[in-house]
């Protein structure tokens, strides 16, 4: 049997990608003109952060892991190789793979964000709390451990799920497809990421 699409195949196919492309980029439009005020809130809200010497803490599960992974090592390391600048301190709680199973085989799944933050967490600090169905109960019980310990929250989540409610700034993609969401995410990040290197250090060589 052929691994390869077969030629007959090919227009469907290529059809097919071009449906996916636009679909991803028409929700990234729909997005930038519904939440963009909050994105600028919520980069303000790192900023502030930042500029107090605190700390960001990002978590996640599954894609919304490795957003938590992958926006982490943004701050820590540099968004734009244009801008020689200093790490800001960004902790994922989706790394600590040690801690994490030993809590989860001990207590239980749901707290090992909730555990980390109650631990790491402090008053001026941000949450980031990234879930595409905007339900997860590890990052609700996250977000409702942050805010009770005074940190700031923030949230990216696809719409339909409660965690919206319950954050102090929700970034909310209007789409319930995951990996269409995922991938708004990922701009956004970026977006964040950049306006907070733009103020904080500007094109500083």
């Amino acid at each position: 049997m052929s691994a390869n699409v077969s030629s007959t195949d090919l227009t469907d196919w290529q059809n097919w990608i071009r449906a996916e492309l636009a679909t991803s980029a028409d929700l990234k439009l729909r997005t930038a003109e519904s939440v963009a005020e909050r994105i600028l809130n919520a980069a303000n809200s790192l900023i502030k952060c930042f500029r107090a010497n605190r700390k960001a803490l990002i978590c996640g599960n599954g894609g919304s892991a490795a957003d938590a992974q992958h926006m982490a090592a943004e701050f820590m390391n540099r968004l734009s190789s244009e801008v020689n600048r200093p790490g800001l301190p960004a902790i994922s709680l989706t790394t600590d793979t040690s801690f994490i199973t030993s809590y989860a085989n001990d207590l239980g799944y749901e707290g090992v964000f909730e555990r980390q933050v109650l631990t790491l967490g402090l008053a001026g600090d941000v949450l980031i709390a990234i879930s595409t169905s905007g339900s997860s109960r590890n990052v609700a019980k996250a977000v409702s451990a942050a805010r009770a310990r005074g940190l700031e929250t923030i949230g990216l989540f696809g719409q339909g799920g409660a965690l919206a409610d319950s954050v102090d700034l929700p970034i909310v993609v209007p789409s319930t497809n995951t990996q269409h969401i995922q991938e708004c995410f990922l701009a956004i990040e970026h977006v964040i990421c950049g306006i907070v290197e733009r103020t904080l250090f500007g094109n500083a060589a």
